[in-house]
């Protein structure tokens, strides 16, 4: 007996990934990349400027904060599927970030905060090559989910 194979999704899951050097300029560039992105995959605009947001506190937690040497790259990439959009930022330096509490004076330190509060999962892990880590966030693509997100960062009961 023949075993079914499993159902098809109804898109095929598009994944696209950038390698950028560690330098604040590559800050940017993964901001102008991702939009050019989100416009051919017609992400609806205001998950577009929050992945964009999220996606640059990432870049520049990577390029602020890893210890790496020289000559180390930072990856960025975004697969979308039918429910989800995955960002994820891989760099060389195998510590966790952890989010910390900023205080109203501070002038950084709202990075992960943001990224906690304005998606739905994130998290960070080593990478199974051993070398460095990965920090990812996801949004869903389901009306209604994203919308409690915001609503967590304004306090608003919608």
């Amino acid at each position: 007996m023949q075993t079914p194979w499993p159902p098809l999704p109804t898109t095929t899951p598009k994944d696209i990934g950038w390698r950028l050097p560690r330098h604040a300029r590559s800050v940017g560039r993964a901001h102008a990349l991702f939009r050019d992105q989100a416009a051919s995959w017609e992400l609806p605009q205001d998950m577009t400027d929050t992945a964009e947001l999220l996606l640059s506190e990432l870049m520049t937690n990577a390029y602020r904060h890893a210890r790496v040497p020289a000559g180390r790259e930072i990856r960025a990439r975004c697969l979308l599927t039918d429910d989800r959009l995955r960002v994820t930022v891989t760099d060389a330096d195998a510590t966790l970030p952890t989010p910390a509490t900023a205080c109203p004076d501070d002038v950084s330190g709202r990075g992960l905060a943001l990224v906690v509060a304005l998606t739905d999962d994130w998290g960070a892990e080593g990478r199974d090559c051993g070398i460095g880590k990965e920090v990812w966030f996801e949004m869903s693509r389901v009306p209604g989910v994203s919308e409690e997100a915001s609503r967590r960062v304004s306090g608003g009961a919608g």
